[in-house]
């Protein structure tokens, strides 16, 4: 037991950035909005999470090699090298910037809850979270920052599964929920965006990155694999707890949610002031959690797509996660909603997820990089359903935008 509890590492910290401030808000709204009905698209993205980021956590292992390096490999003779990569850059680069307003702003929400949910300190309370990741990102290692992700985690667990039980949902209308896929009218941009907030695309360049950084032993690889079904399995059961206590709860009663305050309100029948303390130290560990990793993976990204080395210790590695968090935070302070920010990022997400796999997919069949650790059919087929459907959720509410469905 000690030994899987000392092996658990890079799975958290997967879990830790897609259990964010979007996840629980977008899992609210789901519960609140359409009950049970919709989490099934959960399950599908627990399922599609644990597929993609064990590729992302073999690749890191085998060739000791994050996925923007190996992009970077595979790529170098190419003409399509630098217009594929500035995109991948950009797209990553400002979808992170989007989402770590959204990450600033929900622990920011989550100190308002606890508060009475004042402007004025909602605005400090972004600035002083901001100088927290930053600070911890200039002068923390991989290990520290490992370790505050994993009593992060714990603490969001906690809080939502404490929440969870004392609601008591209604359990036939649950299992129901998560084995029929259903997509009621109005709610496909709900589908994407709870797609979108646990199959992170930025997760799989993060995912690889700390293998290689935890484990060199291609020994390690069983460990590695049960770190990620454990770790992200855990996670997608908190997000599929979190949107059944919205749907137990909220869905029904006419409930306008625009804040972390909206739910504990909600709850507080039945916990009493302890709503409040609940959901916002949820709303905080979510929201700081993510704060740190989503800067994290785009500094890898980059920084391995442009061949720069030194890692996490290198100048430009922590300036380019500095610069996502202070972008992050200049957005938050514009005064925005909130919400808004953090369902923009998760819809955007959901839009770039089925490139970055297609990416991973072609990779991870690389024998000359990978030798036998390449895909085997089964990985491959998984791996293909996941981004046709992806895809297709993406392409079918582009053509709804503009009209033709």
């Amino acid at each position: 037991m000690l030994k899987r509890i000392k092996n658990i590492g890079p799975g958290a910290l997967i879990a830790a950035a897609f259990i964010g401030p979007g996840t629980v808000t977008a899992c609210t709204l789901a519960g609140a909005n359409y009950g049970y009905t919709l989490l099934w698209a959960l399950l599908f993205a627990t399922v599609a999470t644990i597929i993609l980021q064990e590729m992302s956590a073999r690749l890191g292992l085998v060739t000791q090699q994050g996925l923007g390096e190996t992009l970077r490999i595979m790529l170098n003779q190419s003409v399509w090298k630098w217009p594929l990569f500035s995109l991948i850059m950009v797209a990553l680069y400002l979808g992170n910037a989007a989402y770590e307003a959204g990450n600033l702003s929900g622990a920011a929400l989550g100190i308002q809850a606890l508060t009475d949910e004042r402007r004025s300190l909602y605005r400090i309370s972004v600035i002083v979270i901001s100088l927290l990741a930053g600070i911890l990102l200039w002068r923390g290692s991989y290990k520290q920052i490992e370790r505050m992700l994993l009593v992060l985690v714990a603490i969001m667990a906690l809080a939502f599964i404490a929440t969870f039980i004392s609601v008591g949902p209604d359990l036939t209308a649950l299992f129901k929920g998560l084995t029929t896929p259903n997509i009621p009218d109005g709610s496909l941009l709900t589908v994407i965006a709870l797609i979108g907030t646990t199959v992170v695309p930025y997760n799989l360049f993060l995912h690889a990155s700390a293998v290689k950084a935890k484990w060199s032993s291609i020994n390690d690889l069983k460990h590695a694999r049960a770190d990620t079904a454990t770790a992200i399995g855990l996670g997608g059961l908190i997000t599929i707890l979190i949107a059944s206590t919205a749907a137990a709860s909220i869905f029904g009663s006419g409930l306008n949610i625009s804040g972390a305050g909206d739910m504990a309100t909600q709850l507080e029948p039945l916990f009493g002031s302890l709503s409040k303390t609940m959901l916002g130290m949820g709303f905080f560990a979510a929201g700081l959690s993510s704060s740190i990793t989503a800067p994290l993976a785009t500094a890898y990204a980059v920084t391995e797509i442009l061949g720069i080395k030194g890692g996490t210790s290198s100048r430009v590695f922590k300036l380019i996660a500095l610069s996502v968090i202070f972008s992050g935070a200049a957005l938050a302070l514009t005064g925005i909603k909130p919400i808004s920010i953090i369902l923009a990022a998760q819809f955007a997400n959901g839009l770039l997820l089925p490139i970055v796999a297609m990416f991973l997919l072609v990779v991870m069949n690389q024998k000359k990089q990978l030798g036998q650790y390449v895909n085997k059919w089964l990985g491959n087929t998984l791996g293909a359903i996941v981004v046709i459907v992806t895809a297709g959720l993406g392409i079918r509410i582009i053509l709804s935008a503009a009209g033709l469905i």
